[in-house]
Order: structure tokens, then sequence, then C-alpha cells
């Protein structure tokens, strides 16, 4: 008995150790990145038989690829440049393998790939920052949408006092890009918090953010559909029958009819905007242009307008210039496009704005600097967003 015992005592220790293994932690003196007084950023890994080590990253400074050093013990470090006040992401490469770093839990998927994230302090990230102000409330919300046959998910933004008040409000239904979903305007956008910090800064009126889910094909984010783990998501072309079919834009009506009917919102043409970046911008543009009595302001961040690969006979495409006149007739309070000056989209923008402007649409133009890139698109939502519903 007493070695049955002792068996059974071996072998739970060892599938305590085992499960103890699946948890790693790293060292406690290890810390990383490490955002130092003078804007810099200091990144730390211990990784002994490494030969290599990079830290390649979304900032400006070297293109945003900085190598480690090793201090022959196994530790590397490295330190950017200073860094403007913004949200980073960063992935480390070792020796040609890529991944996050161990160190710092704080991650976020873009497309499928994951990234480690860092805030720099300054004026344009205080907004992404949460602060001890009133927060409104984020929902996962399904509308069942009779052109998609299948029950589909949107993220729905209440501003802070919605649940206590009998207030109607006026909505912002915002798009996301090719390879996102209604949760990127959350997590790599910082939508919320930015909506909440201009509220009560009194810099944007109050509002509900509606961000759904443009791929028609899918009905919710990767991992969160009755497809469960199986879907791997991917940029939105290399979906079959998701890209530019015109489904999403046609449908769109019934988005804007569920959430008049379960949300307490001011029914009505100034009282909703429509705006979105990349592919999000080219539904923009067509949805405004489709249905010109439903949005009075439109917004499109870094756009994608290319038109070369847009069968121009489908419904929902055809007749732009047409469908322009008309909106511009039915009036839109502000048409608001902004673009990174080095962005592969900045032509076809300025193009499309001349288009608006020979159609009788006046636009509100921004530039900003860099390229295709969330750090653009989060300064655009912050432009865009106090100018609605004045």
């Amino acid at each position: 008995m007493r070695q049955a015992l002792t068996s059974i005592a071996v072998a739970a220790a060892a599938l305590l150790a085992s499960a103890q293994q699946n948890v790693f932690q790293a060292p406690e003196s290890l810390q990383s990145p490490v955002v130092n007084a003078d804007g810099t950023v200091t990144f730390n890994l211990y990784a002994p038989a490494a030969s290599e080590v990079v830290v390649n990253g979304d900032w400006e400074a070297d293109g945003g690829r900085c190598p480690m050093t090793s201090d022959g013990q196994g530790l590397w470090t490295a330190t950017t440049a200073a860094l403007p006040g913004d949200m980073y992401t960063y992935r480390f490469s070792i020796d040609g393998i890529t991944t996050i770093d161990p160190a710092n839990p704080y991650c976020c998927r873009d497309v499928a790939s994951v990234f480690s994230i860092f805030f720099t302090p300054g004026e344009q990230s205080d907004y992404y920052q949460v602060h001890p102000v009133p927060h409104g409330t984020v929902s996962a919300v399904y509308y069942h949408s009779d052109a998609a046959n299948a029950d589909r998910r949107l993220m729905v933004y209440t501003p802070a006092g919605y649940e206590d008040s009998d207030r109607a409000y006026p909505v912002l239904y915002l798009l996301h890009g090719s390879g996102g979903d209604e949760t990127a305007w959350l997590s790599l956008g910082c939508a919320a918090r930015i909506l909440d910090n201009l509220i009560a800064r009194q810099q944007a009126e109050p509002m509900i953010v509606v961000m759904p889910n443009s791929v028609m094909p899918t009905t919710a984010a990767a991992g969160e559909s009755t497809d469960n783990l199986d879907f791997r998501p991917r940029l939105t072309n290399q979906i079959p029958g998701a890209y530019k079919n015109g489904l999403f834009e046609t449908a769109f009506p019934e988005i804007v009819t569920y959430i008049d009917t379960h949300y307490r919102t001011r029914a009505d043409k100034h009282s909703r905007a429509v705006a979105g970046l990349s592919m999000g911008g080219f539904h923009s543009l067509f949805i405004s242009a489709n249905y010109p009595e439903m949005f009075d302001y439109v917004g499109l961040f870094s756009a994608g307008v290319d038109f070369s690969n847009v069968d121009t006979t489908i419904p929902a495409y055809t007749d732009l210039d047409t469908k322009l006149a008309a909106q511009a007739r039915a009036g839109v309070a502000l048409y608001f496009i902004a673009c990174g000056t080095a962005d592969f989209l900045y032509p076809l923008n300025r193009q499309l704005a001349t288009r608006l402007t020979a159609a009788g649409l006046h636009t509100t133009w921004l530039d900003t600097p860099r390229g295709h890139l969330w750090t653009n698109w989060r300064r655009h939502l912050m432009t865009f967003a106090p100018l609605l519903f004045k």
C-alpha cells in the first residue's frame, strides 16, 4: 500500500510539474519594453542560444528595425530613437524566427499576425489611454441579415450615461479594412478609448458607434463564428465571395434598421455618419452614394479606391458619377477624406477628391504623414469624430 501511495504521489507531482511548464514565467527582473523618460524605448530578451536578434516594429525611426546586442550571458538589448507619442506594435526575429515579446503580456492581432504592443506618452497617445472619466459600454451584438441568411455580429459602443437616460443619440457607423473584422477598431484603433476621452473633454458629441463585420461570407471575427478555430483570418480578397461584390454595400440598410429599432437613436440623416479605413473607405464611398438620404457625414480614411478591379455592372457600383451627383443634390454636411502622404493610395484618393468635386460634393481633406498604418487611422478618427453632428 505504501509503495502504491508513493507511486501516486510521484505521478501527481510529475503531472503538476508538467502543467506548470505550460505557464511561462519571464524572469521577474527582466522588463520589456521599457519606455524611457526621453521617449526612447528599450527592449530586453533572454535568449542564450540565439546568434542574431532584431526588433521589428511599426515606428518610423530606422524603418522600424532595431538590431539587438548580446551581453555574452544570453541577455539581448536594444534601444530605439525617441518615438512620438503613439501606440506601437512590434515582434522579435530570433535567428529568423518571428515571435512576440515573452516579457510583454500585451498583444493584439492584425489580420493573421499577433504583435506585442506598447504606448509612448504624447498628446495623441493620451487619447488612447484609460483615464478616470465616464466610460461607455461596448457590446457584441448579433443582427439577422436576410441578405446573408445568417445572424451576423457587430460591436456597439454606447456612450457613458446611455443606460441611465432616455436620450436619443446620433450614430457613427465605423468600418474596418481588408483582413479586419468587427473587433479591429477596438483593439487596433482604440476607438472606445478615443470616444470616451473626446466626449469627456467635450470635444465630440456623445454618440453611438457601430462597428460591423464587413466580410459577408463570415459572420463574426476569427474564433467567434460557428467556424470556431477552423477559420484562419486573411485579407478579404483571399476569401471567396467576399471582395468588391457589392453585397455588403447593398445590404447595409439592414444594419441601420436593426440599430434604429434596438437602440435609442436619432433616426434621421443628419444624425448618421459612415466612415471606414482602406476597404472600409471603399465601402463608405459606395454605401453613402447608393443611399444618399441615409447619411449626412461621410469619412474616407486611406480609402481603397482602386477602381481598376471593380465590376461596374454590379448594381452597387454602376453609374458612380450619377450617384455622386444625386448625393450632392441631397446634400452632405461633411465629406471628409484623410490619407497619409506616403500611403500607396494617396494619389487615388486625390483623384477621387477631384471626382467628388466635379460631382458637386465639397470635400474636407486631411494630410497625415507616413503610410497605410493604424497610426494614421487612429488620428483620422480623432479628427473626424469632433466634426460630427454639429
